[in-house]
């Protein structure tokens, strides 16, 4: 059984390393993202999001995306600078 699943059949995000050449897909979409305006980037990327939920499928899962992409967002954006939360480093 994919590792997407767990031992009931149940779809599950896969939060770890998973791309086989994650270097090449980065590359990819900032070339997807080149010569476009900032309105034009941001529908670039809910298109792209919307493309991979359908592939996805399940709204379960999708739902554990949105909740694992938005955790900890607002807490980091409080934080002044230089604190070290966020991955933001005092220089």
């Amino acid at each position: 059984m994919p590792a997407c699943f767990d031992l009931g059949g149940v779809m599950t995000l896969i939060t770890d390393a998973h791309l086989a050449r994650p270097d090449d897909f980065y590359e990819a979409l900032l070339h997807a993202h080149r010569g476009l305006s900032e309105e034009q980037s941001q529908l670039l990327n809910a298109r792209l999001i919307l493309l991979l939920a359908n592939h996805v499928g399940d709204l379960d899962v999708l739902r554990e995306a949105l909740a694992a992409a938005r955790a900890g967002i607002i807490d980091q954006e409080s934080q002044p600078p230089g604190t070290g939360s966020g991955g933001k480093e005092s220089t």
